[in-house]
């Protein structure tokens, strides 16, 4: 099979302007592809985790760090009880110890608890001192350790408390501010990071729960909807390390307890609460990371998505022909506009991060897409492709003509995105604008063959040429009869490419027509008016 296509020219970039701002962007075009790639990993604020153990591999103490990431706090000291909470909305609860453990109730009366496992329910009935029978206690029922831990479902240091809210079972880890630290800690940051990361984050953590207690029967919650704490078993000597070289440091701004929230990777620059959460805070400032680069989540993407898919993740009730976005001063998405053929919908940028399973707001979307001539191209000829490449580099032109995919050329868009490039095909091929992994909907650009057919030197042959000359094709010779091609004689072409129909010509409007395969489509001749004298 012939191997087509040579790419004869890419129109370059025209004028150039201001800004992306200031100039006019080429329209997406049929049959877009939409790429989002984006930076970082979490809400933005405060300190990125991987970011400080980058200033941690370059020698940077937790101090220096935390400095960093929260501008304008100081180092201070606090100290307490957390009250963690570990389970809600349950019918039944098991608690335990392999030791003997004490139980008080709400009386304010403590009793001895045999060392095993208990099952409890709403009734809070309980075997105590020794008794054969459970008995039921007043509630709140605060549950204290022998000498080894108490466990519910795994095991927590400290206290468990156990009441009953709205007729389902509650139960609160009642635990000293660093020991829940010792469970947090390794939870949130890899055991494994250097030092002076870890004692970042355990102050970072040991500030966050002080500042953002609750108000209620509980301060904090197990999960990220606080920290994420594991209790016990998830507990590393580096992170209890990091834990007591920092024992009761907090940081303080305007004389309270920072808020210090943290985040798994920035991207390369944190955001600012006013930008992600529209309130100011003069510690949560979007600042430069510049070690975040060794977080596999620094770039992420490309992620494809043609106009119809990202029309029904958005549930926008029909496809997507374009998108625009709005960004903040972080140089997060705050609101995305997709252009459907009902009109313009925005869609907000954390709304959008939560539908398309964003691992941030700091992203862009690209667009690709590619289109053909709609007729299809003489064998010799050139055709003009057109699209639009925005937002996304680098670019491959790529084709196909009946196998595997191959590059053709990187491409350079025009400042408004647009793309054209000429490309001469030797046969039916498929073209596609390419970046990374993701590649756009095919183009595909018919080649027909070029017939021609010569004057008659005789009344009885009509002799013509073509190409590419296609040994054995056959070429039917077609009069017009009213409005009708009909076929009046056929001849195979030679391996010149030359073919010689023999028929008795009479006045009229002849053409020849081949339908070859060998990756090309039918092809027609000019018409050819012939006089018989």
């Amino acid at each position: 099979m012939r191997r087509p296509l040579a790419l004869l020219l890419v129109i370059a970039a025209v004028g150039a302007v201001p800004s992306a701002q200031a100039r006019a962007l080429a329209p997406a075009g049929p049959n877009a592809t939409f790429v989002i790639t984006g930076h970082g990993w979490g809400h933005g604020v405060g300190m990125s985790q991987y970011g400080a153990y980058g200033y941690a591999q370059h020698g940077f103490a937790y101090q220096k760090i935390l400095a960093h990431y929260f501008p304008g706090t100081e180092l201070g000291n606090a100290s307490g009880k957390v009250r963690v909470l570990l389970s809600s909305g349950t019918a039944k609860l098991t608690i335990g110890s392999v030791d003997d453990f004490t139980v008080r109730d709400g009386d304010g009366t403590s009793h001895d608890v045999t060392a095993g496992t208990y099952t409890l329910t709403a009734g809070l009935k309980l075997k105590v001192d020794g008794a054969p029978k459970a008995q039921a206690l007043a509630p709140p029922l605060l549950f204290q350790p022998g000498a080894g831990a108490l466990t519910l479902g795994k095991p927590y240091r400290g206290a468990i408390q156990v009441d009953v809210d709205g007729g389902k079972l509650r139960a609160i880890n009642v635990v000293g501010l660093e020991q829940y630290l010792y469970g947090v800690v390794p939870s949130e940051m890899p055991y494994t990071w250097a030092p002076e990361a870890l004692k970042a984050q355990a102050v970072a953590a040991r500030s966050y729960a002080l500042a953002t207690k609750r108000s209620g029967a509980f301060d904090v919650y197990k999960d990220t909807r606080s920290q994420v704490y594991l209790g016990l078993d998830h507990e590393k000597p580096s992170a209890t390390a990091a834990v007591d070289a920092t024992a009761g440091k907090v940081l303080m701004y305007d004389g309270a307890v920072a808020k210090t929230f943290f985040f798994s990777t920035s991207g390369g620059r944190t955001a600012s609460a006013q930008d992600v959460w529209g309130t100011a805070v003069p510690y949560l400032v979007s600042v430069p990371d510049p070690y975040d680069t060794i977080s596999p989540y620094h770039t992420w993407g490309p992620f494809a998505f043609t106009g119809a898919k990202l029309g029904r993740s958005l549930h926008l009730g029909g496809a997507v022909s374009d998108v625009h976005t709005t960004l903040n001063s972080s140089g997060r998405v705050t609101t995305l506009t997709a252009v459907t053929a009902a009109g313009d919908r925005s869609i907000d940028g954390a709304k959008l991060k939560a539908a398309l399973g964003l691992r941030s707001t700091w992203f862009s979307v690209g667009v690709l897409s590619l289109s053909a001539p709609a007729t299809p191209v003489t064998y010799g000829a050139t055709a003009r492709l057109t699209g639009v490449a925005r937002g996304v580099r680098p670019v491959q032109l790529q084709q196909r003509s009946g196998g595997a995919w191959a590059v053709v050329a990187g491409l350079k868009a025009a400042k408004d995105g647009s793309i054209s490039v000429a490309v001469k095909p030797t046969a039916t091929t498929q073209y596609r604008l390419a970046t990374g992994k993701v590649a756009a909907a095919a183009a595909r650009v018919s080649v027909a063959p070029l017939l021609r057919l010569a004057v008659p030197r005789t009344p009885r042959e009509l002799k013509g040429v073509m190409r590419p000359a296609i040994s054995g094709a056959a070429v039917a010779i077609q009069r017009l009869q009213g409005t009708t091609w009909t076929t009046v004689a056929t001849a195979p072409v030679d391996a010149s490419g030359a073919f010689d129909a023999q028929l008795q010509l009479i006045a009229g409007t002849y053409r020849a027509r081949v339908a070859p395969g060998h990756g090309l489509v039918p092809g027609v001749s000019p018409v050819l008016l012939v006089s018989v004298s």
